[in-house]
């Protein structure tokens, strides 16, 4: 059985941190089945948008739709009736956890950890994951696999090209510090 996971808008907001988590849920590499419902798509284009309002929205509504081509399977629907009965901290992330639970996600990737309890998260055999961990994990899983896929972003990352450590540095920037530091050693590598 596949590891499913469900992505929040948090984690797909900043682009390093969305470019390295759809490139892993890429079917190449065979880690893990990620999921997003077009809720979630709107909210991280919508808080890109709001934050730096000179962004072009048709590029951001292509990086979408090339988002969908690179993961087959990712969106999730049909999820909206089970809203009603979720109860957590913050009420706008009900969605979150309703697709989480449709789509059978063992885990929801996310930066608010907070913002999903293990106490509630456990009655649905969920869990929240930081995707510092998450890719920690990965990573220990599975190295090699891992590495080629840092290997063929930092190969696109062209304007500017990208040192491998300041590509890590840039991870690490965008709050992926153990994942970062685990990979130091294996630079020559990505």
């Amino acid at each position: 059985m596949k590891y499913i996971v469900i992505y929040d808008a948090c984690v797909l907001y900043p682009f390093s941190l969305r470019d390295l988590l759809i490139e892993l849920a890429m079917p190449q590499y065979g880690l893990f089945q990620a999921k997003w419902t077009l809720r979630i798509e709107d909210e991280w284009q919508r808080n890109l948008i709001k934050n730096f309002p000179d962004i072009d929205a048709a590029k951001l509504s292509q990086i979408a739709g090339k988002m969908k081509n690179a993961v087959p399977n990712c969106i999730v629907s049909n999820y909206e009736k089970l809203e009603a009965g979720l109860v957590l901290p913050d009420a706008d992330d009900a969605h979150v956890l309703a697709a989480a639970i449709r789509s059978k996600s063992q885990a929801i990737i996310t930066s608010n950890l907070r913002h999903f309890p293990s106490s509630t998260l456990a009655e649905f055999d969920i869990e929240a994951i930081h995707p510092d961990v998450f890719l920690v994990n990965q990573f220990d899983l599975s190295n090699a696999k891992v590495l080629d896929a840092l290997k063929n972003i930092r190969a696109r990352l062209n304007r500017p090209p990208y040192t491998a450590k300041e590509y890590l540095d840039r991870l690490a920037v965008n709050g992926l510090t153990a994942f970062s530091q685990k990979l130091y050693e294996f630079e020559h590598l990505i």
